[in-house]
């Protein structure tokens, strides 16, 4: 089963969710157990959150080697499975790829349903959530600006979410897909190619850099 998980700037919620499968994995002898993560606002290119790297290792994972991604239709397309933060980013990815709403729920959405249902596969998850309906508190907030007490809360969370979630599916259900390199760079379609935009430095460089992410839709980083 290939799994992805999808939250807004891909540096928080969504890697601490990936690192915690490749972990669990790995401890369960799983390689057919695979999973990506990125981010419908994302900061491309930037490492796992500080706070929210030490976060990952604390829950017994590693945070190395990661850069963030944008959301594509492509990465949705290979996975069995897509997992995300909060209704609206659950709403935003099964809108850039149509015909995927059977795969595609929160994380606390798909965790409910198969531990009150008893479903074992993504398409009983599908099945069952017909007669299940909304559920109450299905989002996982964004950390990001707060404190370190909110990483690791947020973090607790994710792992008392997915770990019940993945100890109750069948894993081998699915195709192995091992997640695919992006570019260096993402071209914005068009002729012209999108700016990358310089921000001052600033004590809060992360935060500075989602907001203008989130306005302008393109990469941005800061200098000196």
């Amino acid at each position: 089963m290939h799994v992805l998980f999808v939250c807004s700037g891909n540096v928080c919620r969504s890697p601490i969710a990936e690192r915690l499968t490749h972990a669990y994995a790995l401890a369960h002898g799983l390689p057919h157990l695979t999973a990506e993560s990125a981010g419908v606002r994302a900061l491309v290119g930037f490492p796992i959150e500080p706070v929210a790297a030490r976060v990952i290792e604390g829950l017994g994972a590693s945070a190395d080697g990661f850069r963030a991604r944008r959301l594509r239709p492509e990465m949705i397309k290979r996975a069995d499975l897509v997992l995300a933060m909060t209704e609206q980013i659950r709403d935003r990815s099964m809108e850039l790829l149509l015909g995927t709403s059977h795969c595609t729920f929160t994380l606390r959405e798909a965790r409910r349903i198969a531990t009150d249902t008893g479903a074992r596969t993504v398409a009983e998850l599908a099945v069952a959530r017909r007669e299940y309906g909304e559920i109450d508190d299905a989002n996982i907030s964004d950390p990001v600006g707060l404190g370190g007490a909110a990483f690791a809360q947020v973090g607790d969370r994710i792992a008392a979410e997915l770990m019940p979630l993945l100890d109750t599916l069948d894993l081998g259900s699915g195709t192995k897909r091992e997640p695919e390199p992006e570019p260096e760079s993402e071209p914005e379609p068009g002729p012209r190619p999108s700016p990358v935009v310089q921000l001052p430095l600033s004590p809060r460089p992360l935060i500075a850099a989602r907001a203008a992410s989130s306005i302008l839709d393109y990469p941005v980083s800061w200098s000196r």
